[in-house]
This record gives structure tokens, sequence and C-alpha cells, in this order.
């Protein structure tokens, strides 16, 4: 594999595709793309905020005469460090899976802006919120949604480049989609795949995932670019699979134990895990686990999800 540098910006991937990075990949700093073949282009994904969108495009088009008028925007799932820079992009088809673009409608930037002006009042959970979306601004943002959806699998064209569109949600998110180049081996996964930190499933079943997981692998691939983290390659991806193959073993033995789901979170050791960064995901992770294994449907609460979270840090670092 290549050593990718993880700097912030734009990074040349060979033959007229490019990652854009924002290190260190952790809550909302979430990485994007762009493919380019002539005078067309397709960007994947926008950021979290209009400014950091704003310096996202103007990098792209002081470097790429193609991304002055981009035509197709496609959003990998429906978390606003993915979408809610949707808006800035003018006159671009935007395209999405139907689930994704049926979950952007639950979490609107309205919503995050009036979490984080209510925070100080919320205790820990408030605290927690702070801290992990404090850097944001969320004010002034539209809702700009999917112009196009699609199901299963979508082929694109990007001048004379193939692209694939690939549902292989729900996992992380109600939709996730990857978006693959077969002829220049790279891979664009969204947040199916987190490097160096704890993933986090707000969806699940953690089963998908590891499905997701095992159809990246059997591409034909040799650059991938995580939703957050490093530039990788399927190792990467084999570890990202570990992990939930380690978690669901460890989760089974807790839950058939009768423990609670807090309880197996602050039980279960991180080994060789214990240096990605985000630890209080696995609260979360452990949850969405008893939810499979138990045949329960209903998830729970972003509130709720969150709670656990600041319980877990709580009671890890007390």
């Amino acid at each position: 594999m290549r050593n990718w540098p993880y700097t912030q910006g734009l990074h040349d991937l060979g033959n007229t595709v490019y990652a854009y990075l924002q290190p260190g990949g952790s809550w909302g700093w979430s990485n994007a793309g762009i493919i380019v073949d002539g005078e067309a282009s397709l960007l994947v994904d926008t950021l979290y905020d209009l400014q950091l969108t704003r310096t996202m495009l103007t990098a792209m088009r002081r470097s790429l005469p193609a991304a002055a008028q981009i035509d197709m925007l496609v959003n990998t799932h429906a978390n606003g460090d993915h979408c809610y820079g949707n808006q800035l992009v003018e006159n671009a088809q935007i395209i999405a899976s139907k689930r994704t673009a049926e979950e952007m409608q639950e979490v609107p930037p309205e919503l995050m802006a009036t979490l984080m002006q209510q925070a100080p009042f919320l205790g820990k959970i408030g605290a927690f919120a702070q801290r992990i979306y404090g850097p944001f601004d969320f004010e002034n943002i539209t809702l700009t949604p999917p112009t196009q959806t699609f199901e299963g699998q979508l082929d694109l064209r990007v001048g004379n480049k193939s692209v694939q569109l690939l549902e292989v949600g729900p996992a992380h998110s109600q939709g996730d989609t990857l978006v693959y180049v077969p002829a220049d081996r790279v891979i664009f996964t969204g947040d199916i795949l987190f490097m160096e930190s704890h993933p986090i499933v707000w969806a699940g079943p953690v089963s998908n995932w590891i499905r997701a997981c095992e159809t990246i692998l059997a591409l034909d691939v040799a650059t991938i670019v995580p939703g957050h983290g490093p530039i990788t390659d399927k190792q990467g991806v084999a570890n990202l699979k570990s992990y939930f193959t380690y978690l669901l073993d460890e989760v089974r033995l807790r839950y058939t134990a009768g423990m609670s789901a807090s309880e197996a979170a602050r039980d279960i050791p991180l080994d060789a895990y214990a240096n990605w960064s985000d630890q209080e995901r696995i609260a979360v992770n452990v949850a969405s686990i008893y939810r499979e294994l138990s045949g329960e449907q209903e998830a729970l609460s972003t509130l709720s999800l969150f709670a656990l979270m600041a319980d877990y840090m709580d009671q890890t670092t007390s």
C-alpha cells in the first residue's frame, strides 16, 4: 500500500480521482472526494457545515477545472457531516439511496442547531454534545435532499469513467452507499469504514456491517477512502471486520450471561482496539448488538444513545 499522508485537504489518488481529508477523523471530521473525467465531475459527500464545505469546494475548484461546475453529488449516507453542505453544490444532480433520502429528514440541521443551543442545560448529555459538536456551525443550513434515489445498485458515468453506487445498509446508517470506481481500483466507503477510531452503529445490524466489509474485500480495489480517518487498503477493511467479529462474540457471551448492555460495554476488554479513538462509541455498538440478539425492532432514541456514551465516559474515566 502507498503511504498516503494524512493531512488536511485534497489528495490526488491518480487518474483524476481525489480524496479530501479532514484529520483527525473524530466526530464530524469526515472525508469526501471527487471523481473527474474531462469536463465531468462527481462529488462524493459534502461536509458538516457551510464554512467547511466552502473551503473544500474552493480547494477543488482551484486545482480542478471540472470542479467549477460539479455535475453530480452522491451522499453516501444521511449523517450531517456527509450532507449538510449540499446547498452549496448548485445545479448538481444529488443522488443517494432511497433509505438515505428518507433518513435525512430525521435529523435536519435545525435540530442540531437547537441541540447546541440547549446543550448547556442538558447536563452530561449536553456536555458530551458540546465536546463533540462544538467546533461546527449548524446555523443557516438548508437541508438539501437528493433529487434522484436508487435501491441496491446504480451505475453512473462520469465522462468515460464508470462509477458504481452499491447500497450496503442498513449498517452504520439506514442507507449506506459505497462509491466504486472500478477502472481506477478506488472506493469511497462513507462511514462503512472508520480508520483508527471506533465505528458507531446508529442503525445496524452489525451482521450487515460485517457483510458490507466482505463486499469491499471481494472487489478489485487498491485505494480505499474511509468516511473518517486516513486512506487505507483492504487490510484496513479486514481490521474493521475483525473488530465487529470480536465485538459480536464478546457481546453474545455477556448477553447470554444476563448482563445489561451498559455492563457488557464496560466489561469487554478493548485489547487490540485500545488505541482507537472515540471509545465511548462501544456503548452504542453493544446496545445495537443486544437489540439484534433479542430481536428488538425499535431503536433507542438519539438522546438515549448519547446518554449511554456519556455514562460510559463517566464510569471508565472516574
